[in-house]
């Protein structure tokens, strides 16, 4: 078995998660990921609202995938084969969190925007509300790309 084979057929560690397609998405899924974590940090709640599921999920995810990232930069994931499958059932997990979270949230904001668009504040706040779904979907969308390339890299070892 050549080099070259060998490194195709493990995981990626060090700066090397960086030029490998699934991880590549770490970045951005901690870019989204913080920008709905502060966008939903910022809003008020008002009524029955699922903002407290959304923060969860945000900051759940955003500590987890860069302490994932963090334990591939240091080469854990050299000691097993269960890490890619780990891979794959974190980043399923985090699709589906956020899946959940964006649709709770795209429908109090749409709830919210129905009801009060007639004070400024308020639209100031739906305004963040909207752009927070937009991200939770780009994240959500990010994790489950992530997820179903792991999920190819792990059949392919």
């Amino acid at each position: 078995m050549t080099t070259t084979a060998q490194q195709m057929s493990s995981l990626p560690s060090g700066l090397g998660i960086f030029t490998t397609l699934p991880d590549l998405f770490f970045i951005p899924e901690l870019v989204f990921g913080g920008l709905v974590w502060i966008l939903v940090a910022s809003t008020n709640v008002y009524m029955a609202n699922p903002q407290g599921w959304v923060m969860f999920v945000s900051v759940f995810c955003f500590v987890f995938t860069f302490l994932w990232l963090l334990l591939f930069i240091m080469g854990v994931n050299k000691n097993s084969s269960m890490w890619a499958s780990l891979d794959v059932a974190y980043h399923a997990l985090a699709a589906f969190f956020y899946l959940s979270a964006s649709v709770a949230l795209a429908y109090v904001t749409t709830a919210l925007g129905v009801t009060n668009l007639g004070n400024e504040i308020l639209f100031k706040y739906y305004q963040e509300d909207i752009a927070a779904v937009v991200f939770s979907y780009i994240a959500t969308l990010l994790y489950a790309i992530h997820a179903v390339m792991s999920a190819c890299r792990w059949k392919s070892l």
